[in-house]
């Protein structure tokens, strides 16, 4: 039986493991059988060590609508619990396609009431210019 994340232990990210979280100055638009599942002005950049860096959307901006939340969660030392959503008109493909951290550790605070989608469970995540 794993612990419930108030009894694990956190970790602060470092030299040895850094995590930046910037403004992205683009708009970003994600797509799913068509529809627009989140359009934003308002996107985080999360950059942590080696990973590839993800694109976090406020919940304002997204459809919550048309996902579903699933049971699938994670846990990140850095971060804290992940909780995971599919987007049903996406069909087997779109399955836990996105994820968020709703009470996140302090030190990446800013990711709260945000998104992240997987890049290959998605139809599309557009950078398009600010209008």
């Amino acid at each position: 039986m794993s612990q419930p994340a108030s009894q694990k232990p956190g970790k602060i990210p470092g030299p040895d493991h850094p995590i930046a979280i910037t403004r992205h100055p683009m708009r970003l638009v994600v797509m799913v059988a068509g529809r627009m599942i989140a359009d934003t002005r308002a996107a985080l950049i999360l950059s942590e060590a080696d990973y590839a860096a993800v694109f976090y959307i406020p919940r304002r901006d997204v459809d919550m609508t048309l996902l579903a939340r699933t049971n699938h969660s994670t846990y990140c030392p850095y971060k804290g619990e992940c909780a995971y959503f599919s987007i049903p008109l996406g069909g087997a493909d779109a399955e836990n396609a996105a994820w968020s951290y709703e009470s996140p550790y302090q030190s990446v605070l800013a990711i709260k009431d945000h998104l992240a989608f997987y890049r290959d469970r998605v139809d599309a995540i557009e950078e398009r210019p600010l209008d």
